[in-house]
This record gives C-alpha cells, structure tokens and sequence, in this order.
C-alpha cells in the first residue's frame, strides 16, 4: 500500500487545526497503514507472543492524540513523530503496570486487555528505565530527547525527524549521536 501524498495529510491536519472535527474521519485511513508500520517497528522490539498488537497500539495511540484535541499538528512528519510520543507512552504505561503487579502494587487501571503478557519483567524494567533516561536526558538537551523519540520510537527516518523537529538532518544526526552515548552511559548499572 502506497503511503498517501503528504500534502493530503498536511490539508487533513489543517482542517483539524482549525476545529473541524470531521477532519479526524479524513485523516485516520490517510495514516492508519503508516501508523501500523510504526507501530510494529514498536512491538518488534518486545517479547513474542505478547496480547499486544499493532493494531491496538496505534488505536489506543490515535485516541491518545484525539483527547488531547489542542495540540497543533503542523505537518505529516510532526504528526508521526506526536505519534511516536504516543506510542512511547503507552508502552512506557504497560511496562509500570507490569512493574506494580509484579512489585504486588495495586492494580493500574490501562485500557488493553492482558498487559500483564506484554513484556518480560526484565523487558518492563528496561522500558521503565529508558523513560526515566529520556526525561533526564531532555532536562540535558531536549533536541536529543525529541530525536531519540522520532528515530527509535517512532521509527522514522533522519530527514522526516529534521522536518518533525524542525532542524537540519546534520543536527538530528548529531543530537541522536549525543543521545545514544548519552543513554548508553545513564544506563550502566549503577548510574
């Protein structure tokens, strides 16, 4: 399936913009197949067999972003990288809930079924660890924080991160290089 040209996306953003909501019934089939891609991309990362899948993910992401109703999507490529976010959070939120039940915590209310089955218990701690790195790292260098977002959670390229983010792919580049060593040092053990 071909991806829909991005000046259809953009126009369908616009409308949204400007409160016209019927506009959310034009966009979502024009970014369904692309928000399934990235949302695999997503879910490959975690432990096969899971209850979680791509088409949740992006549903529980798209209702994300339509409850928020105030926030401004400029373009396609911001759309997808507020979707990467989404996405991040949602699966940051499932990695705590599995993280609770297992320290015996109470129960978290979440909107998907079985999420204790989503990931391995090394895999939740993981997931809730590089949360906690992102938000450190974005007090350091915000850019950075956005970038590893666009780029690892949200699965898009260098030059749709620049025009996300509103930078050079230059200084993507460089921001996902300060990132990667940054995170890979805040995550040692015993850092």
């Amino acid at each position: 399936m071909a991806s829909p040209p991005p000046q259809d996306v953009t126009r369908a953003l616009e409308l949204l913009n400007r409160g016209d909501r019927a506009a959310l019934d034009l966009l979502f089939p024009l970014v369904y197949g692309e928000l399934r891609r990235l949302a695999r991309r997503q879910l490959a990362r975690e432990r096969p067999g899971h209850t979680l899948d791509s088409v949740a993910l992006v549903n529980e992401a798209y209702l994300k972003l339509v409850e928020q109703g105030n926030v401004r999507l400029q373009n396609r490529a911001h759309f997808f990288a507020v979707s990467a976010r989404a996405m991040r959070a949602i699966l940051v939120d499932h990695a705590r809930a599995r993280n609770a039940a297992k320290r015996g915590g109470g129960g978290v209310a979440v909107p998907l079924d079985d999420v204790a089955a989503l990931l391995s218990d090394a895999q939740a701690e993981h997931v809730e660890q590089l949360d906690e790195a992102l938000t450190r790292l974005a007090a350091v260098n915000e850019e950075a924080s956005r970038a590893v977002e666009c780029l690892y959670f949200g699965g898009l390229t260098l030059d749709e991160t620049a025009e996300a983010l509103g930078l050079s792919v230059a200084t993507v580049r460089r921001r996902w290089s300060f990132a990667k060593a940054w995170l890979g040092r805040a995550l040692q053990p015993g850092t």
